[in-house]
């Protein structure tokens, strides 16, 4: 809506909205965004029903305020605002209940339940969406009441059937700032939960762990919603210039995509000398067995050991990475996923079902390296990477507090000094390193093993108390509080499923500890690029890559070393580990080292 002159006025907020109720910075203020309607709000046991644009009132708030937002989840409250507005701080309810709770459930529903300490409910959502303006909501009996008989929240509220049915403005933003007044009260009995976990840090800087966990646990959904938004900046014409090389031209029609396939297959099923069909694992594999390799299956890894023992090994291995770019990242992959802007896009997700990490689809998380030279930056930016250097035994030594490992992290190849307290070469030690944390027992793995529990006990006791919970079936947490739920997988009484929760819970309480660690950094990069140009476009395990105007990159570089001194003071208070990160300013993403 504009005015006269074609400029659009600014938004009527309540005055006790921005004077009263939410007057302190960081005060948690309840949204829930009805698309094109406006807003219902929630703070101070007070709501209000705010008609206008969303964006322009959100940010309004914002500028004023700065309050802790509070929402079901991201993507419900502002997945179609961002990145148009920035917001500081929020509470993520479906974040924080995956803290709290674990599972695969984040839906409203089962939010509420466990924040009213009530059984989850039947059926729902696995992950928060966005619920509102779908235009595909006609149902009636949107009258009822938004808790029932037994307190769980009512169908019609907890899948937005009440903010859609066509019912007046009015009282659809009513509803509105009714349901807002309850994410107030999850995230209240949140906050006293998250509150009430233990504190595993030897000398704690600012609010408990667990608190900030949550904080950052809430930022990453936040982020996750930009992510998708943003975009990772995509070099179209030398993505297609691969694709090209490795595949042929782009196929005319279907006729043309079969001959193509074949032209692909011929030069290798020629190695094998005779017809093959090279996408039937167990014909592969009978065609290197009758070429005098005995191998159990055809797994990339195990056959890169063979390459040069058989022309025919490396066309197949030749083969398969052009076949990878053909049908997973080839012409019609670029033409789904990467838009007019030269920007690739796939939905996001703040952390995996298992230690929390985060994931993307859209192949953001698994792109292949041959195309990484056509992840470039747009004119007058650059791309800032920053990798975290052997974080997750870093992460060992905070969470353990093991005296010799804290040692080792004040070098900057932990594996050196690992490999002098094992007499052994830098390759070994990183074997011993690696073999502790996933649980390996054989072979030079486990040999590695048996001389890391003689060097680094305490470190290796923590391990293990870990892989004794996962083998019993008890749930364990990680070291900022995240739940891993491993009772409700001990239903099986096999030993190979004793064993395989084992090595799970060994690992997760290191790799779900380096995730929290990651996403704290993420939350505090995000927030240094406020207010600037630069975005973050990729969070990629350990490894954040910024967009950044070319004027800004020492900026971004030093922000990024800044950001993770700060989270490392606050995250592993005095440990005495130390983290670092390899950061470069390129071009291409190829270019980072």
């Amino acid at each position: 809506m504009t005015d006269d002159a074609g400029v659009s006025p600014a938004p009527v907020l309540p005055a006790e909205v921005l004077d009263g109720a939410t007057a302190a910075p960081g005060a948690p203020l309840a949204v829930v965004v009805l698309p094109g309607r406006g807003v219902g709000l929630a703070a101070g046991g007070r709501r209000w029903s705010v008609p206008g644009p969303p964006a322009d009132l959100l940010a309004a708030v914002e500028r004023a305020v700065r309050p802790r937002w509070v929402w079901w989840s991201a993507h419900a409250a502002v997945g179609g605002l961002v990145p148009g507005v920035h917001l500081a701080r929020c509470h993520d309810l479906a974040a924080v209940h995956r803290l709290l709770h674990g599972g695969v459930r984040d839906d409203a529903a089962a939010v509420w339940a466990a924040a009213a300490g009530l059984p989850e409910p039947a059926g729902g959502r696995r992950r928060a969406e966005a619920l509102h303006g779908t235009g595909l909501l006609d149902l009636d009996g949107t009258g009822e009441a938004p808790l029932d008989a037994q307190g769980q929240l009512s169908p019609a509220w907890s899948d937005g059937r009440v903010l859609d049915d066509g019912a007046p403005p009015g009282e659809q933003l009513a509803r509105a700032a009714e349901f807002a007044a309850l994410a107030l009260r999850a995230a209240q009995a949140q906050a006293r939960a998250v509150a009430a976990l233990p504190e595993h840090r030897g000398t704690p800087v600012g609010a408990p762990l667990p608190v900030q966990t949550a904080q950052a646990e809430s930022a990453a959904a936040l982020l996750a919603v930009e992510l998708e938004a943003v975009g990772l900046p995509l070099d179209r014409r030398t993505a297609e210039g691969i694709v090209g090389a490795a595949v042929g031209p782009r196929p005319r029609d279907a006729a043309d995509e079969v001959r193509l396939r074949a032209a692909r297959d011929a030069p290798v099923t020629a190695e094998f000398g005779g017809p093959l069909d090279l996408r039937n694992p167990a014909q592969v594999l009978h065609a290197l067995r009758g070429l005098g390799f005995d191998v159990p299956d055809t797994r990339a890894w195990r056959l890169e050991r063979l390459a040069g023992a058989h022309p025919a090994v490396a066309a197949l291995l030749r083969w398969r990475k052009a076949e990878r770019l053909a049908t997973t990242y080839g012409y019609g992959w670029l033409d789904r996923h990467v838009a007019g802007d030269g920007r690739l896009r796939g939905a996001w997700s703040s952390a995996d079902a298992a230690a929390g990490r985060m994931t993307a689809q859209a192949g953001l998380h698994n792109l292949p390296a041959e195309l990484r030279p056509a992840v470039a930056a747009e004119d007058g930016h650059v791309l800032v990477r920053a990798d975290l250097g052997q974080v997750e035994p870093r992460v060992l030594a905070a969470v353990s507090r093991d005296a010799g490992l804290v040692a080792a992290t004040t070098d900057d190849d932990l594996y050196a000094p690992v490999a002098a307290a094992l007499a052994a070469d830098r390759a070994t030690a990183k074997i011993a390193v690696l073999a502790a944390m996933y649980g390996q027992t054989s072979g030079a793995a486990g040999e590695a093993l048996r001389r890391m529990e003689e060097a680094y006990p305490t470190a290796l006791a923590h391990l293990r108390a870990a892989e004794a919970a996962g083998r019993e079936g008890r749930d364990v947490r990680t070291y900022g509080g995240r739940l891993l739920r491993l009772a409700d997988a001990a239903a099986s009484g096999a030993d190979a499923a004793f064993a395989a929760r084992g090595r799970f819970a060994r690992n997760a309480v290191v790799q779900g500890a380096a995730a929290e660690l990651f996403k704290a950094w993420a939350a505090t990069v995000r927030a240094g690029l406020a207010g600037t140009g630069g975005r973050i476009v990729l969070c990629l395990h350990d490894e954040l890559l910024l967009h950044v105007p070319t004027a800004d990159a020492g900026a971004a570089v030093d922000l990024l070393h800044g950001a993770l001194a700060q989270t490392a003071h606050r995250w592993a208070a005095g440990s005495g580990v130390r983290f670092v990160a390899e950061v470069a300013v390129v071009q291409r993403w190829s270019q980072a080292k």
